[in-house]
């Protein structure tokens, strides 16, 4: 019941203009979530992340797990192709990855900009976050789907040019040296 309570004084995120100004910020969805919502539902919105980890942590939220499979999978298949395109092996578990996350991160790759790249493969992590979006919009699952929609949207608001620039040329450094820290964490 308390679900309830949260989400109804949650604004919608649902089509927000790229220039207009969040209608919520994370700190007061963290506060709006700790007065309703119990403890075991708070450990898990500690562990909303954008990055998962590479081995797997198991969650008691369905959302959560198919969230971080599908982002530690992006994460893996754009490290093996870019490693292809710079003729460098990348070792990483041998696995298969479905057509459409194949062909989003060929797209991706071939991308001159790492502006437009990093705006296309947000754009791919919006879509396959609606593609887990709970049906009951009343539950501590949606209150998940929620934050990590507010995560993302915030992120993408945060690029620059510049700073994005010199974050590329990190990871491309880290690769080219051989360093995976930096491309998946």
């Amino acid at each position: 019941m308390a679900e309830y309570y949260l989400i109804s004084q949650l604004p919608s995120l649902d089509g927000i203009n790229e220039n207009a100004s969040l209608p919520i910020t994370s700190e007061r969805f963290a506060e709006l979530c700790q007065r309703f919502l119990g403890k075991k539902a708070q450990g898990e919105l500690e562990k909303l992340t954008l990055v998962p980890p590479q081995i797997h942590e198991k969650s008691s939220s369905a959302l959560i797990e198919k969230w971080n499979e599908g982002e530690r999978n992006l994460r893996l298949a754009l490290a093996r192709f870019r490693a292809d395109k710079l003729n460098k092996h990348f070792e990483a578990e041998i696995q298969s990855f479905p057509a459409e996350l194949l062909h989003t991160v060929r797209a991706a790759v071939e991308i001159e900009s790492p502006m437009e790249a990093e705006k296309f493969l947000n754009r791919y992590r919006l879509d396959f976050l609606e593609t887990i979006r709970p049906m009951d919009s009343f539950s501590e699952e949606f209150v998940f789907y929620y934050g990590l929609k507010l995560k993302l949207i915030e992120r993408i608001r945060k690029f620059d040019s510049e700073s994005g620039e010199n974050s590329y040329r990190n990871i491309y450094d880290s690769i080219m040296n051989g360093d995976r820290s930096e491309v998946i964490q």
